[in-house]
């Protein structure tokens, strides 16, 4: 019974192999996984964009009440004119949501259009009221003029 001193013990290729295969095989199911939670993250965050928005115009209308302050629509047909105003903070990604605004007495006609990407299937499960394809959402309401 001799033992071998200077041996060092290791590990052999089919151990190294068959722990790069359970790896692969956890990677293949956590990716799709992982993907699918951004996805619906992105569906959130632009839903949440859309409402941001939506609230910001109304609260610009019922602030100017009244349609000869309405009347000017390029007031409502630009989002940056909302911030500048205070009724939006800027984010980074407001260039992607166009507003589109016309004064028909006695509502405001309301439509948000983003072109940024996300899935629809996932933003009509937040957001049942938009509508489009993947690379263009749009969000449409309307507005009563009471006053």
């Amino acid at each position: 019974m001799r033992r071998i001193r200077n041996m060092v013990r290791g590990f052999t290729l089919i151990e190294l192999l068959i722990v790069l295969a359970v790896i692969a095989a956890l990677l293949a199911i956590v990716t799709p996984i992982a993907l699918n939670a951004v996805a619906q993250a992105k569906a959130t965050q632009v839903a949440s964009n859309l409402r941001n928005i939506k609230s910001a115009i109304e609260s610009y209308v019922m602030i100017t009440r009244g349609a000869s302050g309405l009347q000017n629509q390029a007031s409502l047909n630009d989002s940056h004119v909302l911030v500048s105003q205070g009724y939006l903070t800027k984010t980074a990604g407001l260039a992607d949501y166009k507003v589109q605004a016309t004064v028909a007495t006695p509502t405001i006609n309301a439509t948000i259009t983003y072109t940024g990407g996300v899935d629809i299937s996932k933003l009509i499960n937040i957001l049942p009221e938009a509508t489009g394809s993947n690379t263009e959402v749009t969000y449409s309401f309307s507005i009563p003029i009471w006053w």
